[in-house]
């Protein structure tokens, strides 16, 4: 029966939502033309705002503040920060309570968890009816740069869970028919044929997609010689690191571009590629990015590796001020010719667990391990696993086809990739789970890694 009273509450509902996320959205699209100059000068104001703010109503700050004998007036600039010492996941999970605002009241909070890729699992909050909102009209601003539209039709392959009905189907449609969520739980070799041909007739101009997944259906298209999707404009990748033998195989099956971004379920930091360029463009609005070095100092030299340091500048509920990532990155110098002033990294090299360990602490990035190989032809999944230093287990689902000739020919492979000081066990499994939100993890780290060289 209609309820108008119902009806009328849930809209009333939704106002903030959707009034956060059109604000936000505004001020992005007029913002990202700002100058460095100006985007610095906003930096410094909303952080001012923010550490006043941490200050006065969060107890862990006005605890670490004191503790230093500092005042929010003392960190003038954005160099001031390193007054502050580093928040880790360890320090969150340790003084959550203190780090809740005591002027929201309890029904703004919305607690949130991490996947635990890092091996921690970290739980913090969101503004209620806020946060999600502002993430909206960020992802939207970024997504702009490719021509995204809400209006555009959109498959999403991210994690999601969709119960399969007695026909056999792994789908549904969202927002008014115009993304069709697809489970990624159930594609198999078995099931990607219908996957294909549901896309092919949804006729999407775009895909939402983690890295490995999309991988996995590219795979399977150019083993078999399916023909690309004619209505595909883009593919958005996030949420997983993009290794280069996914851009390259991915962008070479569907023939289009893929345009990857880099954030965390934290929002301490969002980054994405633009239209001229794959550099990740930093969003300066949304949060301050700083990279040190294993000596916790900045890194200064081209080229050179070091650890994300995020502040959040909107989360004023839970603040999170000099957080460690865990993630590493490489910044960019150069200037990108889309005309936008923000800041930039030239690659992501993931997190640190994504890392391989050899005999003398060197670490080696899964981005240089080309897992784009014919050698893998007649490999299902793969998946490296360390627990021992220039130990790893390479663990391989094999097809029907395979034979020891491919177990050389991999063994020879990953071993140019990884060099002399990593030894390689080939093992092979039945298959390779997934984590709970539906990734693949292509390195399964079971070292501490704090102290091995960048």
């Amino acid at each position: 029966m209609y309820n108008r009273e119902s009806v009328t509450a849930k809209a009333l509902s939704l106002l903030p939502t959707y009034s956060t996320f059109r604000r936000t959205y505004a001020f992005l699209r007029r913002s990202q033309w700002w100058s460095r100059e100006e985007l610095e000068a906003y930096q410094r104001a909303e952080l001012a705002r923010l550490l006043d703010h941490a200050y006065e109503h969060v107890p862990y700050y006005r605890r670490i503040f004191d503790e230093r004998g500092l005042k929010p007036e003392d960190i003038r600039n954005l160099a001031d920060l390193r007054l502050l010492p580093f928040l880790t996941k360890e320090i969150i999970q340790n003084n959550l309570a203190e780090l809740r605002a005591t002027n929201y009241p309890e029904n703004a909070f919305e607690y949130v968890t991490t996947g635990g890729s890092t091996g921690i699992p970290v739980g913090f909050y969101y503004e209620k009816g806020v946060s999600r909102a502002r993430e909206w009209a960020f992802m939207k601003a970024q997504w702009d740069r490719v021509g995204y539209r809400f209006r555009d039709r959109c498959v999403i392959l991210r994690g999601h869970v969709v119960d399969p009905d007695p026909e056999g189907v792994f789908w549904k449609k969202a927002l008014f028919g115009r993304w069709l969520i697809m489970s990624s739980y159930h594609i198999t070799e078995e099931t990607l044929p219908a996957y294909i041909d549901r896309i092919r007739s949804f006729r999407p101009k775009y895909i939402q997609a983690y890295p490995s997944i999309i991988s996995i259906l590219a795979t399977y298209m150019q083993k078999h010689e399916v023909e690309p999707f004619p209505t595909l404009k883009a593919i958005l990748c996030g949420s997983e690191n993009l290794y280069p033998w996914q851009r390259e195989l991915v962008e070479d099956v569907f023939g289009c571009r893929i345009y990857s971004w880099y954030g965390n379920s934290e929002q301490t930091v969002l980054a994405g590629e633009c239209e001229e360029s794959s550099s990740y463009h930093i969003f300066p609005e949304y949060g301050i990015v700083e990279l040190i070095g294993k000596d916790n100092l900045p890194v200064t030299a081209p080229g050179e590796l070091g650890e994300v340091v995020a502040t959040n500048l909107t989360n004023y509920v839970c603040p999170l001020i000099r957080y460690r990532t865990m993630d590493l990155a490489v910044r960019d110098t150069d200037h990108c010719p889309c005309g936008r002033a923000y800041p930039l990294l030239k690659k992501v090299e993931g997190r640190l667990q994504e890392f391989i360990v050899t005999r003398n602490d060197r670490l080696i990035p899964m981005t240089a391990v080309n897992m784009h190989s014919a050698v893998f032809d007649n490999v299902i999944q793969f998946q490296f696993y360390q627990e021992q230093e220039g130990e790893v287990i390479l663990r391989i689902v094999r097809k029907p086809g395979y034979t020891d000739r491919d177990t050389e020919s991999i063994r020879q492979e990953s071993q140019k990739k990884l060099g002399e000081d990593v030894h390689i066990t080939i093992r092979f499994v039945d298959s390779i789970p997934r984590t709970e939100r539906g990734k693949y993890r292509f390195l399964i780290q079971q070292l501490p890694l704090e102290n091995c060289d960048l």
